[in-house]
């Protein structure tokens, strides 16, 4: 990948996104549709002359949601988690079986192999959180419904890693349940070390930096943290989501939350 190459992708893509979002506000819809057109157009399944390279578009595209976990994670802390996690996990448990059984029944409706069928319902059983995220932009419901929402796409996250986990074992044909308590136990191992390192360090390193007075090196900080760990995520297996989710939520236990956010959001 060479600059030029880069720009032409960074270009087109951007271009795409302003017609497209200009348009769809001038039409009062959300521009989220703005930027599905816009992804369209831009990729090589349509007969339009603009197609941008998909290896960086999809670059793009995980270091913008990699962003978007992180903002969330800021503005959703641990303490937050914890307050509304019972109501979450339910209201999780709840969706993800009915959808799972819907999406499998329909799958077989319409002549799909049982596993198959299972693989549908899967993957309608999981919501976008870029999708919600950018609703609420722009709809701007209240508080706690922001908060219980985001609560069940947390538990929705770590319950995806769990189906990925049970679906690649099924389609091997060596499903059991000691396979499933195991990735389970690895994923509640990793997200427990992943707190408590974090909470030993990672406030006391915020508030350190942010004593220095410096917006920019607590920029520079700020996503540094976001990248590492979601790169610790997805050496380990699982999504970068997951790991800026946490990471953001770390440094919101510096009490600085709200101060990095505004950093952080012309970035995103």
């Amino acid at each position: 990948m060479d600059g030029q190459t880069f720009l032409n992708a960074l270009a087109t893509v951007l271009c795409a996104a302003a017609v497209t979002t200009v348009i769809f506000q001038w039409l009062r819809l959300p521009v989220v549709l703005g930027y599905l057109l816009a992804g369209m157009v831009v990729g090589p399944h349509i007969p339009v002359p603009l197609v941008a390279d998909r290896a960086i578009v999809e670059s793009l595209s995980e270091l913008g949601v990699t962003l978007l976990m992180f903002s969330l994670g800021l503005e959703f802390s641990l303490r937050k988690l914890v307050r509304t996690g019972a109501t979450s996990g339910l209201i999780m448990i709840i969706e993800v079986s009915t959808m799972l059984g819907l999406g499998y029944l329909t799958g077989r409706l319409l002549g799909f192999t049982p596993l198959e069928a299972i693989y549908t319902g899967a993957i309608v059983s999981i919501s976008s959180t870029m999708m919600i995220a950018k609703s609420f932009q722009n709809q701007r419901p209240d508080r706690r419904h922001v908060e219980l929402v985001f609560g069940v796409l947390v538990f929705e996250d770590l319950m995806a890693i769990l189906l990925l986990a049970a679906l690649t074992t099924l389609s091997a044909g060596r499903l059991t349940t000691v396979a499933l308590a195991g990735a389970a136990g690895r994923l509640l191992l990793f997200l427990l070390l992943l707190l408590i390192a974090g909470l030993l360090l990672i406030p006391r390193l915020v508030r350190a930096v942010v004593r220095l007075g410096s917006a920019e090196t607590l920029l520079v900080l700020s996503i540094g943290l976001c990248s590492a760990m979601a790169l610790l995520a997805h050496a380990m297996g699982y999504s970068v989501a997951l790991g800026a989710f946490v990471a953001g939520s770390l440094v919101a236990e510096s009490g600085e939350g709200a101060r990095i956010e505004k950093l952080v959001h012309p970035l995103r």
